[in-house]
């Protein structure tokens, strides 16, 4: 069991009933609630966000834990269950997101908690993660289905920076580089991409940089298959393709497509993360740590560095040791696997790692080796590894919901921060009296004693003992029933303890610990029971049990009241039955039908019922009889139906004083109502529809607090009231104590008893077995695991279910034993009775048995229980029926396959599969099965043989256009190669199909088979062949086949005759009897044999009766053949025959005489005569039968070699056809070797097509991409052009600045003005260091932004704050012109800033520029590179179109070579004799026409000699004619000349002009002498000046007389008094005023350029804007 909760924080925030709620209430200014506490766990996601606090998501909270104090703080989440969530420790903010449609992030700041920007986008459903950067003020997040859009945001401004969309790619991690925020690791289940955040100034995009892992191997071979690294080409079979184009895939699959063959199994990253030198160490499931270089993105495998050898035995004995505890834990060892990472953080010192196994690892790594040591056992699974931001300490969270922190600088354990529960309660309740400690399991405590009562799915009920709530125990155990506990109730005085179980049972239980918590007793209800409510009436001293039950029949809900009283607790055998059910007069129940479906209900103490219902979102009134009704309840109607606010299933609950009606339902939205008016007091908004709702909620006894558990969310809330009616608040208060004052005395007692009851332990239970010893040591509830979970598995309170008794069980077993004690007498009185009806019926089978047959009795007559008997014989007979009608679907689903295949393979060939053997030797030849072309094939064969007979007419047309020439030549050529042509034509066709009944001139000639159709037109002729040759020998094959069976009947017939010859021989010899086997006929093998069948035949009754008479008749007809009488005397008198015949010689015997018997001396004369005879007649016979038998074997002799004949002769036939067979096999071959390669040929062709199209989609796709970046490249440079003429004028402003300086202080003296010029230069160190620093890292990473300006700029002025203090002035200087001074300093100071910023705006627009250059030229080269295979592509289909495969019949020995060296034909060319003779005609007709041409040139050459004559007088017109245009060119033409040629009346223009330049002369003359009086009058003035100042230097010439008097006087008394180092100040400060001179001289010359410059680019725009002057 985990106590959930704890004494309530004092310091937890306070917030606003809007933000907790969510919803408005109807008089919120009265009645409000807030958040007390909140209690939950998520090992998902959890972050430091300062050094000392820790936040994780509960439910609709963000919980902030204290690691020192241990203090909670909650930040609620107004719209529903927090998503994703992140945190930012650097800038102490935190961003999660709320599930609802289109979802929003939201950004609040530790600690105030105030909310600072919400960040909305356009994402339909959900927030998977959120990731912030370490610098700068940016977020990422990323949606889940069905946007898959990964965003990254600037969260300060509020402004959706860039976007990428992923379809289907479901992310499990995302993270900033902490170096750089332009850098994003993304990490899916399979997968590592770094996403790289490049920045134009305004403008951001999103470029993915996927890293190639190793497969699950850890193999890092990567092989592009669509881009293979060369194109190997066979230079038999072509080109070999890539399995892309071999697939015949275009478009995008073709680029990913991987045959099943190459997939390898691929690593599963489980956790990542980045190290100081911006790289990745990345753990995966395999048990790999991977490095990731960021730059190259490429992953390494990082390696364990090789031990020592003794470190190596130490290592092995720990393996052993660990094996062998393996084996005493588990009972067998697990094998030896790599540790798994779950979750990893990493710091200076190295990479700190944990996974399942619980064990905290340290890797310190370098150069791809890690020596590895363990830093703590936590020994339970671990989730989650984070650093505080100061490193200082690790937090270590674990799955089963406890938090350690270690610190890896003290190197000790780790300490256990937190217990909390991990997974969702089921129940709450308060520990009474009081609020100040609640229990969060599957359970209900006592308000009587500090006693809690848990229940299980097993039945069982345990009750604790909470006096002591940090240690709980349990002290007692009852095993109810077999039925899962689904609710415990006490009634509010604590004496009854009221079990809700499955099946409508109720239990009622004494729930004193004193009466050792006794089962009163049980009810059962008929229906399913939904809700159950319990309230206490003290004056009558009664307890009524509300029961809402679901009733199957009617979809209505039925309300069920039954009391109890205390009397039942005195006495309680009056009121129960022997199974321990409670009499209905006992507890006088009521029921009660509803209106409508209910799925909870209350009742007040004035008969008043208040329900949720299911139906609509109502809650019911209703107001119930006085009378109790049992048979035939009326339906009540409903009073009053309050409208909801809320949605789903919910339920009500009541609180202690009956005043506060609470509703709740799925979405998570608390209602609380007043019981007199139904007006809604208060509303919160605890849980949320997406968390499933609210499971449970309670309210405390005294009223002040209410427990409200969430459905799956894991969170457990406490609310109180912040602001509540004084009247209400006297009312609970008065109840609660009321209660109190009644639960006193019993609870001081009740409690006494509890301290006393000892632990209860499993070998406490007499019906219990043992355990092993170290289950019982075992604590019995740890703080950890308790009926909390929704299994409802206790893992620390021990049950043995199975070899326990229920209480129900033990009722039924003792009122069984009751009645079998009652009733032995009579129970022995009828055993007595079996036993001796028994024995009788023994005896009576036994006489049975010895009865004839006629009179025995059937076995069913001696069954005494017929319907057992029956029962048994149907069974028997269901189960024959089943297998049989098994056995027949098996039947069926063989038959079914049987007709598929002989219809595939049999009924569908048209000439079916058989052989014919020879009769003495082992030949045996098969024919051809064919099946029938379809209508389809026959109109393909069709229209080819019409397209090979146009073409063939359209050659013979060609051939008459031809000239005569070549035709003749041609034709005679032909003539004379006819007759070899005729026996070189099977070798250039390529086969001897000809030669066995095809015809090959339909055929393309081998040579001209270039484009696809025609070779398809081939394929389809040679099939057509292939098919005759085929169909030819099948007609050959029909005819021996049918010539054995002639032979066969021949040979049978002789068989007969010889059969005859043998019998009359009498010789047993076994005659050769030839006959067709299985695959001569193969139609027998189709049809069963009964001789085949070798078990019983199943008859049908009807076949059964058939039969029986079928034997029965021929029974009858053999013995009527017996009683002929004829044919029996023929048989005795002459061997059933009347005349003998030849062949019947030797059978015949002469019967010796009678006196043959007799001894020769007693014979008489006669006998002796008559033995003579007789002795004659045995001669003559013998020799008569010798002679026959002499011709019998002449004749078998004479059979025997004709057969003989006839077989050999047969055998040579099948012998001839093999031959033949032979050599079409041989034919049939080479036209199937012409269609594999011309098929080959057609599957290369389309492979190339596919690479070809794949190729352009690709070359498409890249131009389009080229397109894109081309775009960016031309706005960048626009955007470049932009920045530096801005740029240029924030330079010149502020050279203009500096220049103006000494403008605006010109008056001030020149002592002063020095030192103000060092004062305007002068600059806050440590704020220009820290601006540089930062100015070098943004330089570094290419970005600035306006934000890094402004704050670098408010800094700075800051600092400028010191500078511009007045103690700073110079000693005269007035303050209204100090004051000015800082002003101009301030706006050089931020002319400078704004010049440094500009030009890092313009260096970061610049390396974006590149990095576009640069992915242009790389995609140039791209699609360089595809334009190059493409090119190669065409250039093998014209190849393949021209490089043909000929096919030759060669003759063995035809092919001689006289040299050992073979020649090379690689670049050998095959073409026809026929195109030689045709280009030798064309050859010598160019002969001709060039020799008629030569003479047409030696006529035209003698013109060509007169045409150069006229050339070069033409080109020295041409030379004169260029002199003069070149004179015409070089003539000076001016400004009067032009106008002189120009103007029509010059001389008037000219006297104009005159007049105006006289009038202009006179203008100037008066001006001139102006000027002149006004020098004349400076010069007076300055003479004057002259003459005082010749006055003055004669007094200063006095004064400096003087003055080397003093001097060389101070000089004596210096050198006198050695004041050496008052010499070396002023040298000093004359040697500053040398360099400040210096210095201005070089100010000056610095000017002069700038303004030549000015003035040369004032020329320049003068000359450009009026080009005339």
């Amino acid at each position: 069991m985990a106590a959930a909760g704890g004494e309530r924080n004092p310091g937890s925030p306070q917030l606003s009933a809007e933000a907790l709620g969510g919803r408005c209430c109807s008089s919120p200014e009265e009645t409000t609630l807030e958040v007390s506490w909140v209690q939950g766990f998520s090992n998902k996601n959890f972050g430091f966000i300062n050094n000392q606090t820790v936040c994780y998501p509960c439910g609709n909270y963000i919980l902030f834990l204290d690691i020192k104090t241990k203090k909670t703080t909650a930040l609620q989440c107004q719209t529903g269950q927090v998503g994703a969530f992140a945190v930012n420790p650097n800038r102490g903010v935190l961003a999660f997101s709320d599930r609802k449609l289109n979802p929003v992030i939201y950004i609040y700041c530790f600690p105030e908690l105030n909310k600072l920007t919400e960040l909305k986008g356009h994402i339909q459903l959900d927030y998977t993660l959120l990731a912030f950067s370490f610098l700068g003020p940016y977020l990422a997040s990323y949606s889940s289905f069905p946007d898959f859009v990964l965003s990254v945001w600037n969260w300060q401004e509020n402004i959706l920076l860039c976007s990428e969309s992923q379809p289907g790619v479901a992310a499990t991690s995302i993270s900033f580089n902490p170096m750089n925020w332009q850098q994003l690791c993304f990490v899916t289940e399979s997968s590592v991409t770094i996403w790289c955040i490049e920045r134009n100034y305004d403008e951001h995009c999103l470029t993915q940089n996927p890293v190639k892992l190793p497969d699950g191997r850890g193999s890092l071979n990567h092989e592009d298959l669509f881009f293979p690294y060369s194109c190997d080409e066979d230079p038999y079979h072509g080109p070999v393709m890539p399995v892309s184009a071999i697939a015949g895939l275009v478009g995008d699959k073709a680029e990913t497509f991987v045959p099943r063959t190459d997939i390898k199994p691929s690593l599963h990253p489980t956790a990542h993360c980045w190290t100081a030198t911006s790289d990745i160490y990345l753990g995966c499931k395999e048990g790999y740590i991977l490095a990731i270089d960021t730059r190259k993105c490429s992953a390494s495998i990082i390696q364990r560095k090789p031990l020592p050898e003794h470190m190596l035995k130490i290592s092995d004995m720990l393996g052993y040791i660990r094996r062998e505890a393996q084996k005493k834990k588990d009972g067998k060892p697990k094998a030896l696997q790599r540790t798994v990472v779950f979750t990893m953080a990493f710091c200076d010192e190295g990479l700190y790692t944990a996974g399942i196994e619980g064990i905290l690892y340290f890797y310190h790594i370098r150069d791809l080796q890690y020596e590895m040591k363990i830093c703590a056992d936590i020994s339970e699974p671990i989730s989650t590894l984070t650093f505080s931001p100061d490193y200082t300490t690790l937090l270590i969270v674990t799955d089963q919901g406890t938090i350690y922190t270690y610190e890896p600088a003290h190197s000790g354990e780790a300490v256990k921060l937190l217990t909390a529960f991990s997974s969702n309660l089921l129940a709450a309740d308060f520990l009474s009296p009081g609020d100040k400690y609640c229990v969060a399991t599957a359970m209900a405590c006592c308000p009587s004693s500090n006693s809690a009562a848990v229940g299980t799915k097993g039945g069982q009920i345990y009750f604790i003992d909470i006096t002591k709530v940090e240690a709980p125990r349990v002290v007692h155990r009852i095993f109810l029933s077999k039925f899962p506990v689904l609710s415990l109730h006490y009634d509010q005085s604590g004496q009854f303890l009221i079990i809700r179980a499955m099946e409508g049972y109720i239990f009622i239980l004494d729930a004193r610990p004193s009466k050792l918590f006794q089962v009163l007793g049980y009810v059962v209800l008929a229906g399913e029971v939904l809700s159950l409510s319990v309230v206490s009436d003290f004056k009558n001293n009664l307890v009524e049990v509300i029961v809402l039950l679901s009733v199957a029949e009617n979809q209505q809900t039925r309300l069920e009241i039954f009391c109890l009283s205390s009397a039942l607790m005195e006495d309680i055998d009056k009121y129960v039955n022997d199974q321990g059910m409670l009499n209905v007069s006992a507890i006088k129940k009521e029921q009660y039908d509803l209106e409508y479906p209910l799925s909870s209900a209350v009742r007040l103490k004035d008969d008043i019922v208040y329900g949720y219902c299911t139906c609509a979102p109502f809650i019911c009134k209703y107001h119930l009889s006085k009378q109790s009704i049992l048979e035939d309840p009326p339906v009540f109607l409903s009073e009053k139906m309050i409208p909801s606010n809320q949605f789903g299933a919910g339920f009500i609950c009541l609180s202690p004083n009956s005043r506060w009606l609470a509703s709740a339902a799925k979405d998570g939205v608390l209602f609380i109502y007043d019981t007199s008016t139904m007006e809604i007091l208060a509303q919160n908004y605890c849980h949320s529809y997406e968390g499933g709702g609210i499971r449970s909620m309670v309210f405390s006894l005294d009223g002040k607090f209410i427990l409200v558990n969430g459905e799956n969310d894991g969170t457990l809330v406490c609310l109180k009231w912040k602001k509540i009616k004084e009247i209400e608040v006297k009312e609970a208060d008065f109840h609660w104590h009321s209660l109190l004052t009644i639960l006193n005395k019993s609870i001081s007692d009740e409690n006494a008893v509890l301290r006393l009851m000892a632990e209860w332990q499993l070998e406490s239970e007499s019906t219990s077995e043992s355990l092993p010893e170290e289950k019982s040591k075992k604590s019995p509830l740890e703080p950890s695991s308790a009926a909390v979970t929704e299994d409802g598995s206790f893992t620390s309170l021990h049950s043995d279910s199975a070899s326990e008794m229920t209480w129900l069980g033990q009722k039924t077993e003792k009122d069984i034993r009751e009645e079998t004690e009652r009733f032995a007498n009579q129970k022995e009185k009828l055993q007595m009775g079996i036993k001796k009806l028994r024995k009788t019926i023994q005896k009576m089978m036994h006489e049975n048995e010895q009865v004839p047959d006629i009179e025995k009795l059937g076995q069913q007559e001696f069954n005494l229980d017929m319907e057992e008997q029956e029962r048994a014989e149907a069974e028997a007979e269901q189960e024959v029926a089943r297998v049989r009608e098994k056995i027949e679907m098996e039947i069926l689903a063989n038959c079914y396959l049987q007709d598929v295949i002989k219809h595939e393979c049999w009924d569908s060939m048209c000439v079916k599969g058989r052989a014919v053997k020879c009769f003495r030797i082992a030949c045996e030849v098969k024919n051809y099965p064919l099946k029938k072309r379809d209508e389809e094939e026959l109109r393909t064969l069709e229209k080819v043989l019409r397209l090979r007979n146009i073409e063939a007419a359209d050659l013979k047309v060609q051939e008459k256009v031809l000239e005569t020439k070549s035709k003749t030549v041609l034709f005679k050529e032909e003539n004379t190669e006819v007759m070899a042509g005729d026996t070189a034509s099977c070798c250039l066709v390529g086969s001897l199909s000809s030669q066995y009944g095809a015809d090959t001139s339909i055929l393309y000639h081998q040579l001209d088979l270039h484009s696809r159709e025609q070779k398809i037109n081939q394929i389809v002729l040679l099939k057509d062949i292939i098919y005759k040759v085929k169909t030819a020998f099948n007609k050959e094959f029909d005819i021996v086949a049918q010539q054995k069976e002639q032979e066969i009947a021949r040979i049978k017939e002789r068989n007969l005759r010889i059969r005859e010859i043998l019998a009359q021989l009498d010789l047993q010899v076994e005659v050769w009897e030839p006959g067709l086997t299985c695959d001569e006929n193969p139609e027998q093998v189709l049809t069963v044999q009964d001789s085949e069948i070798k078990v019983e035949k199943y008859l049908t009754p009807q076949e059964r009766e058939k039969a029986e008479m079928l034997t029965r008749l021929e029974m009858e007809r053999h013995l009527a053949s017996l009683d002929n009488e004829r044919q029996r005397a023929l048989n005795d008198m002459m061997g059933g025959v009347l005349e003998v015949k030849q062949e019947d010689i030797l059978k015949i015997d002469i019967p010796p005489p009678s006196f043959i018997s007799k001894p020769e001396d007693e014979w008489t004369a006669q006998e002796k005569k008559i033995f003579r005879e007789y002795e004659e007649k045995v001669k003559e016979l013998n020799e008569e039968k010798e002679k026959y038998r002499r011709t019998l074997k002449n004749k078998l002799e004479e059979l025997e070699a004709s057969i003989q004949e006839m077989t050999q002769n047969f055998d040579k036939t099948v012998c001839k056809l093999f031959e033949r067979k032979v050599n079409l096999e041989k034919v049939i071959y080479q036209e199937e070797l012409k269609i594999v390669n011309l098929t080959y040929s057609l599957l290369l062709d389309e492979e190339l097509d596919s690479r070809e199209a794949g190729l352009r989609y690709f070359l498409v796709k890249k131009q389009k991409e080229k397109v894109k970046i081309a775009r960016t490249v031309e706005v960048t440079k626009r955007k470049i052009e932009f920045y530096t003429d801005q740029y240029d004028n924030a330079i010149a402003e502020d050279k203009n600045l500096e220049y103006g300086f000494r403008k605006e202080f010109a008056h001030v003296p020149a002592s002063l003005l020095g030192e103000l010029v060092e004062l305007y230069k002068c600059r806050p160190r440590t704020v220009m260091t820290e601006i540089y620093l930062a100015t070098a890292n943004r330089s570094k990473s290419s970005s600035v932004s306006a934000e890094d300006y402004k704050d670098a700029l408010s800094r700075l002025m800051k600092a400028m704050d010191e500078l511009d203090n007045p103690k700073h002035m110079p000693n005269g200087l007035d303050p209204s012109i100090w004051e000015k001074f800082c002003l101009a300093r301030r706006n050089k100071l931020e002319s400078e800033q704004l010049v440094k910023w500009m030009a890092l705006i313009l260096a970061e627009i610049e390396v974006f520029l590149q990095r576009r250059i640069d992915d242009n030229e790389k995609m140039s080269s791209k699609i360089e590179n595809i334009f190059k295979e493409l090119i190669w592509l065409q250039e093998e289909k014209i190849k393949l179109q021209v490089n043909l495969t000929f096919q030759f019949l060669l003759k063995q020995g035809q092919v001689e070579v006289e040299s050992t060296e073979i020649p090379d034909y690689a670049d050998a060319i095959f073409i026809k004799k026929s195109i030689i003779e045709e280009l030798n005609c064309n050859i010598m007709d160019q002969v001709e026409k060039k020799i008629a041409s030569m003479v047409e040139c030696k006529e035209f050459s003698k013109g060509i000699f007169q045409l150069e004559w006229e050339h070069k007088k033409m080109r020295m017109q041409i030379e004169d004619l260029n002199q003069k245009a070149q004179d015409i060119v070089t003539l000076p033409v001016t400004k009067d000349r032009q106008l002189f040629l120009t103007m029509l009346d010059y001389d008037s223009y000219m006297a104009h002009r005159i007049a105006v330049m006289e009038q202009t002369l006179a203008v100037m003359d008066k001006l001139h002498k102006k000027n002149m009086k006004k020098q004349q009058k400076r010069i007076k003035e300055l003479e004057k000046c002259i003459s005082l100042k010749e006055q003055a230097n004669y007094e200063l010439s006095l004064e400096l007389k003087e003055t080397l008097v003093s001097v060389s006087e101070r000089r004596h008394i210096s050198q006198a008094a050695d004041m050496q180092h008052i010499s070396e100040r002023i040298a000093k400060r004359r040697y500053q005023e040398i360099l400040k001179q210096k210095h201005l001289r070089g100010l000056i010359e610095e000017q002069e350029k700038h303004l030549d410059i000015l003035q040369a680019e004032a020329e320049r725009l003068r000359s450009k804007t009026f080009p005339t002057l």
